[in-house]
């Protein structure tokens, strides 16, 4: 596959290599060394896998089976703030196929692929010039819903809700159908993951579920061609994501790294076949009053082969206040955070990626309580 072409243009710089634009502050660069850890843990969800909700179980609190995958989930959610699940019922050919197609739409001439660009009034579509803490990204991108249609706040200039609606390229033709069918499956799996961690904090599984009534969720597909400067660049630079969890599959050529909370190490999360690997979002921390956190990752690129992840943003409706729980907060755990629009939170995510700011984006430590 041939280098993304807007990417190629950016990088006569014999100077460096690569536009300044890309290249990350000396402390931020990928280092000679890589550490692989096999520490991240992989989840086990065979026994659950045929249930599309675990309130399809009668007794779900109490079933072992369940009980020993949500005790697996919270200690990983403490530990790590991320894990990876194998056996999780999405189907190996829907996989197969947004993969497919992913890969077919990214080979495209730009000026194509730029015919459904994203802008600042519609955040759905193509774009290739996005900014991670004021870095450019070695990437370029394709945001969907998995629905027609998403009820959302875009600019914090308009506190309207606009609707907003996918853009679809004429080739691959079956890239709509491709992304609908397997977002439908992996929201599946998201919900459950979402019963399975109220469980492990000791609330109902279906505590979170109303926040999630009018979705803001999306599907990215990832493309991080080669890089002839992979010790100054990032796929994505260090950053938390500001939602309530990641589902994301990657490739055989790996490239995420995670900061390891016991020394700050970054961790590459060595790609197992069949997993998804799980995060979770700024929400889930704010929720479970810091119990759980929200870690730091960055993608790393190379020099010789094209890299291909697709994430699934699970987000809450635009009009939700994200707060500490009430059922996990008390005398002796006082909230931690004052609560914040999720709409507004996730419109000046999106409007920085078009920009580059003055200021720090926004942030949940921004909300936090002394």
């Amino acid at each position: 596959m041939k280098q993304l072409p807007q990417l190629t243009t950016d990088l006569k710089r014999p100077a460096m290599g690569v536009d300044p634009a890309f290249v990350q502050e000396v402390e931020h660069r990928p280092k000679a060394t890589i550490v692989e850890a096999d520490e991240i843990p992989i989840i086990d969800l065979s026994s659950l896998s045929s249930l599309d909700s675990l309130l399809d179980l009668p007794d779900a609190e109490t079933d072992d089976s369940v009980g020993k995958v949500v005790a697996q989930i919270g200690d990983a959610c403490q530990r790590w703030g991320f894990f990876q699940v194998i056996n999780h019922g999405v189907s190996s050919e829907k996989l197969r196929r947004i993969d497919s197609v992913a890969r077919e739409f990214f080979s495209l001439p730009l000026e194509a692929k730029k015919k459904v660009r994203r802008d600042e009034g519609n955040p759905m579509g193509y774009y290739e010039s996005e900014h991670t803490k004021n870095v450019r990204d070695w990437k370029e991108v394709f945001d969907c819903s998995i629905r027609d249609s998403t009820v959302c706040l875009i600019s914090l200039d308009d506190l309207r809700p606009q609707t907003l609606i996918n853009r679809w390229p004429e080739n691959p033709p079956e890239l709509r159908e491709a992304c609908q069918d397997y977002g439908t499956e992996v929201e599946k799996l998201a919900f459950k993951l979402l019963e399975l961690i109220a469980l492990s904090l000791g609330l109902a599984a279906d505590k979170l579920e109303g926040f999630f009534k009018d979705a803001t969720s999306f599907i990215r597909l990832n493309h991080y061609p080669p890089c002839p400067s992979p010790d100054l660049a990032l796929g994505v630079g260090r950053h938390k994501d500001g939602g309530a969890l990641t589902v994301l599959v990657q490739d055989e050529v790996g490239g995420l790294q995670v900061r390891r909370k016991t020394d700050g190490e970054w961790i590459s999360v060595k790609p197992t076949p069949g997993a998804f690997i799980i995060n979770v979002g700024d929400i889930i921390q704010v929720w479970s009053n810091d119990k759980y956190e929200s870690v730091e990752h960055r993608v790393m690129v190379n020099s010789q082969r094209d890299r291909f992840s697709i994430p699934f943003f699970f987000n809450p409706a635009h009009y939700v206040v994200v707060k500490p729980l009430p059922e996990l907060v008390h005398e002796r755990n006082p909230a931690k955070y004052k609560g914040y629009n999720w709409g507004e939170f996730f419109a000046t995510r999106k409007g920085s990626n078009f920009k580059k700011l003055e200021v720090e984006n926004v942030q949940i430590s921004h909300f936090k309580l002394v």
